[in-house]
């Protein structure tokens, strides 16, 4: 057989997220309540779902390589250029796309340790050098991000705002000094895929002139649109176009293409999930705090539970809870992973979810 590069040679072949299914095929338990993966389980804007169903008879066709309408659309929604704007596969296909783009064998790339994993696989199967630094007080730290890529001389910096998986966030002017000291031969990427739900002062204005800066988002969380996958990337426009070199033209289908659009024009419906969100996270942290655990303010759709022991309890928990129907996550790095991660759901989720610890923490006692 023809040999694999040397690099996909050193690499094991594995899946970073073990997702809902696969649990299932393994266990034999059904979920009842799938609030582990950050998904919105209350769906996509009935308007989007229209223009899927139209779209649906024209899915013979092959949606429109340059992405055109849904990039306008997006532009007009954020105030920007549709030439600022790049579309792909979520944000997890464009992290690919950049790492491709800037990264060669041996090249350093800077991350917070316990961030966002797939990221990470991107850039081990490039050959890039990852280095990182810790969170601090469950956050990650620009200040020693910013010192990791001077010292290391990195080439691309990945943050995450808000993050996860802590759930937690900065401030759009502590995040506009991380930009604006960057250095000039570094490449910021900031992944802003909760974005919608974070509170206002968040985001930084746009900077598309800026050419070391990358910005991600997605229709996966407050659009309710993980199954489509289409994310997209904002930045300085020849920054952009180089996406053009090496991106999956014919990536996003003619379906996906017409739901995201519709999903951008009806923001109304993203103002009726936030509010399900803040209403569902007050109840997750109502059942932590009932057995003792403690939330984490959290700027996201999940909400992040310090459990106050170790990993091996957090994962106890997480195990237990899927044995009554529930499908949560944790972090996979220490400290972080004293903590177990849950996905804002609907209130028969929250009741199932809340049934299930009780009988959890009742089997431990």
């Amino acid at each position: 057989m023809p040999s694999f590069t040397p690099i996909i040679e050193t690499l094991p072949s594995t899946v970073p997220f073990v997702g809902p299914e696969a649990l299932e095929r393994r266990t034999g338990a059904s979920i009842a309540a799938r609030i582990g993966a950050n998904e919105s389980v209350f769906g996509p804007s009935p308007r989007a779902i229209a223009a899927m169903q139209a779209a649906a008879s024209e899915s013979w066709m092959y949606g429109d390589p340059e992405n055109h309408d849904l990039k306008r659309a997006i532009a007009r929604s954020l105030g920007v250029h549709p030439g600022n704007i790049a579309c792909g596969g979520g944000i997890d296909g464009l992290l690919g796309l950049v790492v491709r783009l800037f990264i060669s064998p041996g090249d350093v790339v800077a991350t917070s340790l316990g961030a966002y994993p797939t990221f990470n696989f991107h850039v081990a199967a490039a050959g890039g050098r990852l280095v990182t630094t810790p969170y601090v007080n469950d956050r990650e730290d620009p200040e020693s991000l910013l010192r990791l890529a001077r010292l290391e001389g990195a080439k691309l910096l990945y943050f995450a705002n808000p993050d996860n998986p802590m759930g937690t966030v900065w401030p759009a002017a502590d995040v506009e000094r991380l930009i604006a000291a960057v250095p000039d031969d570094c490449m910021l990427l900031l992944d802003e895929a909760y974005i919608e739900f974070a509170p206002d002062g968040t985001a930084p204005r746009f900077d598309t002139a800026r050419k070391n800066l990358l910005r991600f988002r997605t229709f996966s969380k407050a659009h309710g649109m993980a199954g489509i996958r289409v994310g997209y990337v904002i930045g300085e426009a020849s920054m952009i176009a180089a996406f053009d070199k090496i991106r999956n033209h014919f990536g996003i289908s003619r379906i996906s293409q017409a739901g995201a659009i519709a999903a951008v024009e009806d923001q109304d419906w993203v103002a009726h999930v936030r509010g399900q969100v803040v209403k569902a996270r007050a109840r997750i942290g109502e059942i932590a705090q009932g057995h003792g655990l403690q939330p984490l303010q959290s700027a996201t759709n999940f909400v992040t539970v310090d459990c106050g022991r170790d990993g091996a309890f957090a994962r106890s928990i997480v195990d237990g809870l899927l044995t009554h129907g529930v499908f949560i996550r944790m972090p996979g790095v220490a400290p972080l992973n004293r903590c177990i991660r849950i996905s804002c759901g609907t209130d028969r989720e929250m009741d199932h979810l809340s049934r299930a610890m009780q009988q959890v923490f009742s089997n431990s006692r």
